[in-house]
């Protein structure tokens, strides 16, 4: 039993003494972060687009901004586990993404610039 005590009472103190110098930290850098300035979202990002029909298949025929159709898509993808198990940033796509995407695979990367192809 005694070395027990004399195991437990060494690591009581380094906790203490650990505990000092964080404490002891300034709060500066919250007040920096609290005053940093807001950005505003791009214009081109917000204009409406409307989708071609192929495109509309997915996302709906209304006219939505860019970001709109790429969430869109993405919920699409998660819906119908079209995400390749193996390769996560890989598409697999459907009857319905193959009209939009013309290859059975794309990248996650390439999926957005073949999108952005179908918003006019």
């Amino acid at each position: 039993m005694a070395t027990a005590k004399k195991a437990a009472s060494p690591k009581s103190t380094s906790a203490a003494k650990t505990a000092k110098p964080a404490a002891a930290e300034p709060a500066a850098p919250a007040k920096a972060a609290a005053a940093a300035p807001k950005r505003t979202p791009n214009a081109a990002f917000m204009k409406p687009m409307t989708p071609s029909a192929e495109l509309a298949a997915i996302v709906g025929a209304k006219p939505l901004p860019r970001t709109e159709v790429t969430k869109k898509v993405w919920e699409y993808i998660k819906k119908n586990k079209l995400q390749d198990a193996t390769n996560k940033r890989m598409i697999n796509a459907d009857a319905k993404l193959k009209a939009v995407l013309k290859k059975p695979q794309v990248s996650m990367f390439e999926m957005t610039k073949i999108i952005s192809a179908h918003l006019s």
